[in-house]
C-alpha cells in the first residue's frame, strides 16, 4: 500500500509523535496551520469517515477517547480546540487515510456549519 500515513504507523517515515497506544496514532502536522496542529490517524487504514465499517467502532471511539489526553498534552485542554474531519476530495482530504485534526493554541476562526 503506498499510504503515509501506513507508512508513518510502520516507522518507514519519521513523525514527530505526541500520542501512541496499540489502535490510535497521533503526530505533529509537517505543515501546521496553527500553532498546535496534530493529526490522529486510526492504526487501521481506513480510507474516511465514509467507509468506516462496524467493524471499526473501536478505531472510532479510542480516537475520541484519546483526543482529551492529546488536548492536554498539548496544553490546549483549558484554553479549547477544535477538531476537524475532511471526507473526500471536495472537503480537502488530501490523504486518504481517515484523519482528525486538533488545531489550537490560538483563538479560531468562528467556523460556520
Amino acid at each position: 500500500m503506498d499510504c503515509v500515513f501506513c507508512k508513518i504507523i510502520s516507522k518507514e517515515i519519521p513523525a514527530k509523535t505526541v500520542f501512541e497506544d496499540d489502535l490510535v496514532l497521533a503526530f505533529e502536522n509537517i505543515k501546521p496551520v496553527h500553532p498546535v496542529h496534530v493529526l490522529i490517524i486510526p492504526k487501521k487504514h481506513i480510507a474516511n469517515i465514509q467507509k468506516a465499517l462496524p467493524e471499526d467502532e473501536k478505531y472510532l471511539a479510542r480516537i475520541m477517547l484519546a483526543v482529551s489526553k492529546i488536548a492536554e498534552i498539548k496544553g490546549v485542554h483549558e484554553s479549547g480546540y477544535r477538531l476537524t474531519i475532511n471526507c473526500g476530495k471536495d472537503s480537502g482530504q488530501s490523504v486518504d487515510h481517515l484523519h482528525i485534526h486538533l488545531l489550537g493554541g490560538e483563538e479560531l476562526p468562528f467556523a460556520t456549519g
